[in-house]
Formats: C-alpha cells, structure tokens, sequence
C-alpha cells in the first residue's frame, strides 16, 4: 500500500516493553476508550508485533521494492533492528534526550532520523554534540508531540532555527496534523525527510488513528511533495524560456509620447512604457535614453528603437 501511493519507506514502532516501561508502568490501569487490556502492559503486548513478524515484514518490504525500518523504543529494540539490517534508526521524540541510548544507537553507525518533540533548542545542541563525533550521518526532525496535532502548535519555522543551526545535516519534519498541507509546507520550507503515520481507517479505535493519513491522502501528500521538489528550482532569477511567448508578446517598451523632431535630445516628458510593435527599448532603459540624441525624426506613439538613437552602445543584461 505505501509503495503503491508512492512513499519511500515503511516505518514501525518496535518496542521491548521490559526494557521501555519499569514494572509499575506496565501495571498501570489503563481504562481508556484505546484500551486493549486492563493494564498498559496488556494493551502494549496486545499491540506489539513479535520478532518473527518483523522479519515478515522487512521480507515482504524488499519483495515489493520499499525501504523497511522502525523506531526502536528502547537498547534492546535498536540491538533487534541492528540485527535485522534496517537501512536506518529512527529515534523517537521520547528517547532524544536519553543521551545513553543515543550513544549506543549512534556507534552502530547507521543513519539516523531524529525526531524533537517534546524538546528544547539547547537539548537539541547536546544531542548534536553526542552524535556527530560518533556517526555524522543523521538528521534532526521538527516535531510536536501531540495526536492530533494543532497547527498552532506546528511551529514550522523551527525548520528555519535548525537549517541555521545545524547547517551541516538535513533537517525534517514529523507531522501529526490531520490533513496534507503543513507538511507540504514543511517541504517548501526545506525538509528534507517527511514523517506521517497513516492508516486504514481514521476511525479505528486507538489514539493515533484520527492523526493519521488514509491511503488516498498519502497518495496527495507524495505528488503534493513531488510538485513542490520540482518548484522549488533555482534560486537565479532571471528570464527563462518558458516566459519569451508571454515576453514577446506583452513584454513593454519605450515609445514616443509626444512627435519628436530630428536631432532632439531625449527628456523623460518626451517618453513613455507601453507594448509596442515592434519592439525598442526595454523600459528599464528608459533612464538610460535621457540627454541622448535622436538621429532622425519619431512619430508620436511610435515605439523607440536602437537605430533612431545616436552613438547608442547596448547595455548587456547580466
């Protein structure tokens, strides 16, 4: 399904639930609507694939052509992931200032896609000074922590503050808004890595449904993305060939305002931009003809071209 709507990757949670809860927090009631047990721990195991079907998984993403990975939740989910070979680590906003896991994680020496929820810049500083000496392939994600996510708690412009402060890896977003166009922004705006979780159904029970993108959203998420990769360009700006018809056609220039006689030297009152036929002077170079001399005689209306104009030298465009 992901591949099919274009996504390049598939990324789960795995989770060694002795290692990321202690044991009062797996003992926890947990009588929420989400529930699939009377504890967290029962609702977790409930919900936590096994090694096997990992190994499933990661087999059947390589059978269709997709990349295949999770976020380990805990030491020993990373060991796990290590050992199947994904082609990245993703760190979780809950364990980006777990500075011990970061290490390990980090020596393994995979890429790593580290999201920021829940964080602070001057956090996000340490994090960057413990990985890079140990592995320089990673990327920071702009991320907030709540499902669903409000956009006036996106904050996309902590995209700007990373690519300033952090100029030498990639920046990203992980979203969890309801909806395509913050993270279409969040394209616009530089990132580089687009996190979303999707699912089948909205409405299924569990909290992270409602944000989350059904197929046909994912699918105008990735050509959303893709169109903007190809608009983003150049940033030269200059006249492009896809603009000489509309040029040609509407582009202005200097015409006569008033009849001028033979020998006159051109004042602004005697100028003015329309678009003429044929084309003369570009309008830009209308201060340039100012105290210049003509060399025959120009109708009113009649538009101001290099011949009529003495000892003209053309400036070049740069």
């Amino acid at each position: 399904l992901l591949q099919e709507c274009g996504a390049d990757c598939a990324k789960f949670q795995k989770s060694e639930l002795e290692y990321k809860f202690n044991k009062k927090a797996l003992e926890r009631p947990y009588t929420s609507k989400h529930s699939w047990g009377k504890t967290y721990g029962e609702h977790k195991r409930h919900l936590e694939f096994s090694h096997d079907q990992y190994r499933e998984l990661k087999k059947y993403a390589e059978e269709i052509g997709i990349f295949f990975t999770a976020s380990g939740m805990d030491e020993m989910a990373v060991e796990f992931l290590h050992e199947l070979d994904v082609p990245f680590f993703k760190v979780g906003s809950g364990d980006t200032n777990n500075f011990p896991y970061l290490e390990k994680t980090a020596k393994k020496g995979r890429p790593m896609v580290i999201s920021s929820g829940m964080q602070s810049m001057n956090t996000m500083h340490q994090v960057y000074q413990i990985v890079k000496p140990i592995n320089p392939n990673f990327c920071f994600l702009q991320c907030t922590s709540a499902y669903p996510l409000q956009p006036e708690d996106v904050n996309l412009r902590v995209i700007s503050a990373y690519q300033s402060a952090f100029p030498d890896i990639p920046i990203g977003y992980s979203g969890h808004e309801t909806g395509i166009a913050i993270s279409v922004a969040a394209v616009a705006m530089g990132a580089k890595v687009v996190e979303r979780h999707v699912t089948l159904d909205k409405t299924w029970k569990g909290s992270d449904h409602q944000a989350s993108l059904e197929p046909d959203e994912l699918v105008e998420l990735v050509k959303a993305i893709r169109t903007v990769e190809k608009a983003m360009g150049s940033p030269i700006k200059q006249l492009l060939p896809c603009e000489m018809a509309c040029n040609e056609k509407l582009g202005k220039s200097v015409v006569a305002k008033v009849a001028i006689p033979e020998g006159a030297i051109l004042t602004l009152d005697m100028l003015t931009v329309k678009v003429g036929e044929p084309k003369g002077f570009p309008p830009e170079s209308i201060f340039d003809l100012v105290g210049q001399k003509v060399k025959k005689s120009i109708e009113e209306d009649e538009t101001i071209t290099e011949q009529v104009v003495e000892n003209h030298v053309k400036k070049v465009k740069c």
